[in-house]
Parts: C-alpha cells; sequence; structure tokens
C-alpha cells in the first residue's frame, strides 16, 4: 500500500510540474508574441512593454488562446496593420515553440 502512495504522490507532483511548466511557457508566448505584434504596430520601448504585459494579462480572460487571438487581432487592425486570423496563429505557434526552447535553455 505505501509503493501505490508513494507513487501516486510522484504522480501528482509531476502533474503539478508539468502544468506549471506549461503555464510559464504559455506566459512566455504571449510576452513574445505581444513583441511581435508591438514590432508591427511601430510601438516605443515603454508602450512594447506595456503591450506585452497586455497581452499576457488578455490570456486570463477565458480558458485557451482565442482571448489572445481577439486581442492580438483587434489592436493590430485598429492600428491599420493588414493581418489576419491565420498570421496571428501561425505567430502563436511560432513564438510557442520558442518560448519552450528559451524556458528549457533555463532549466
Amino acid at each position: 500500500m505505501t509503493d501505490f502512495n508513494d507513487r501516486e504522490r510522484a504522480e501528482e507532483a509531476k502533474f503539478a510540474l508539468d502544468e506549471e511548466t506549461l503555464f510559464r511557457i504559455t506566459a512566455r508566448r504571449n510576452r513574445l508574441v505581444g513583441e511581435w505584434a508591438a514590432a508591427k504596430m511601430g510601438l516605443t520601448e515603454a508602450e512594447t512593454e506595456a503591450y506585452r504585459k497586455a497581452v499576457v494579462q488578455a490570456d486570463f480572460e477565458e480558458a485557451g488562446e482565442e482571448d489572445v487571438i481577439r486581442k492580438l487581432l483587434g489592436d493590430m487592425t485598429a492600428a491599420g496593420i493588414d493581418i489576419d486570423d491565420a498570421t496571428v496563429r501561425a505567430a502563436l505557434d511560432e513564438k510557442m515553440v520558442e518560448a519552450r526552447r528559451q524556458l528549457m535553455g533555463e532549466a
């Protein structure tokens, strides 16, 4: 019975670590894609920093990445950038890979 409890605790700890890692990767991805969008919109360094934070915050509105996509599309369209949903999704995918590499490089 002790082996079973030990294994169960180990699995719970691994799950918690995996969830924390995914959260950190996603937050980093959102910062990176915010920086990408800010560069396209021609924001200053200070505006870029604020925008990166705003994109990270937008991800807390609902589960999934649709809230981030809506924010990016809305802001970039309002700034006069000709952008579509597929381009934003591709940037999210690219930045997810970059964020994972960055985070795993720190470990």
